[in-house]
């Protein structure tokens, strides 16, 4: 008897110890998402803020008048409109593309069987530990000698293929059962039809995963705009964006206004797909 109650009271504490370890849990995690969110909270106050009210000190958060004509002004003072539509065509075909090169390359790669597959897998893959800066003179030359330099084709022509898209894809295939293939060979369906008929129904959590990363890396790239698009008329927002800095002042509200409302559309595509993300992640071996 004795035995039991000592029993139910070490169960007891240890339901309490649980407890309050995961309280400081759930607290730590609070903290760390509030301090994570401090730097958006503060381009937020200060698109509503005067310029020399941004860097004022002490720091006010919430602004005295708040300034709604900053969100009216971003587009009168540079051709934002421009912008966004030079960048939403480069983030929507490159999307387009790389997700089907790489859908396409992934089946090759997970379901067929070819001399050196493995080989020339591991080749591509490999060129994702190549940085950019190593080829970044040979491609620009190379863009320039076919007459794509400051075109938005060059963009897009350089990000329509991605070995990490690849290397998604083709880990999600893999655990697609490969009975599935044989059965549709055997009842006449090519290589095609087998890609397009089961295996792309069968991947949305996995193509929702590389749209999201895709779009979001293309949306925000700054370094390949900056390099191949020169002339006003073919720049995207995130180059764009430097127009607000002047030569002796730059106009801090205005850039977090302009910021603020290039992050919309990277938001409404994660807040659409989100719910296969997660699952994305999981099914195609990334996780951690």
């Amino acid at each position: 008897m004795e035995t039991a109650v000592h029993s139910r009271e070490i169960r007891k504490d240890n339901q309490t110890l649980h407890k309050i370890l995961r309280s400081i849990i759930w607290i730590l995690l609070i903290l760390l998402t509030a301090f994570t969110l401090i730097p958006f909270v503060w381009m937020i106050s200060s698109s509503l803020k005067l310029d020399r009210e941004v860097f004022a000190f002490p720091l006010r958060w919430i602004p005295e008048t708040f300034h709604w004509e900053n969100y009216s002004l971003i587009w009168q003072k540079v051709p934002l409109v421009t912008y966004f539509k030079n960048t939403a065509f480069i983030a929507i075909v490159v999307t387009l593309l790389q997700t089907l090169t790489s859908s396409f390359a992934a089946y090759a790669f997970a379901k067929l069987n070819f001399r050196g597959r493995d080989v020339l897998f591991l080749c591509y893959i490999g060129t994702i530990a190549v940085p950019w800066q190593a080829y970044m003179l040979p491609q620009f030359i190379m863009m320039r000698s076919i007459g794509l330099y400051d075109t938005l084709w060059a963009m897009v022509v350089l990000q329509a293929f991605s070995a990490f898209g690849v290397f998604l894809m083709r880990q999600f295939y893999r655990s697609i059962p490969t009975e599935l293939c044989e059965a549709a060979r055997l009842d006449g369906l090519s290589e095609y039809g087998i890609w397009a008929r089961i295996m792309l129904p069968l991947s949305k959590a996995a193509i929702a995963t590389l749209v999201i990363f895709t779009f979001v890396n293309t949306w925000n790239d700054y370094m390949g705009p900056m390099i191949y698009l020169t002339r006003d008329i073919n720049k995207t927002v995130q180059v764009g964006l430097r127009r607000f800095i002047q030569e002796n002042s730059s106009d801090y509200h205005l850039i977090m206004a302009a910021s603020l409302c290039s992050l919309l559309p990277v938001s409404v595509v994660f807040l659409c797909l989100q719910r296969y993300f997660i699952e994305g992640i999981a099914t195609s071996g990334l996780k951690g």
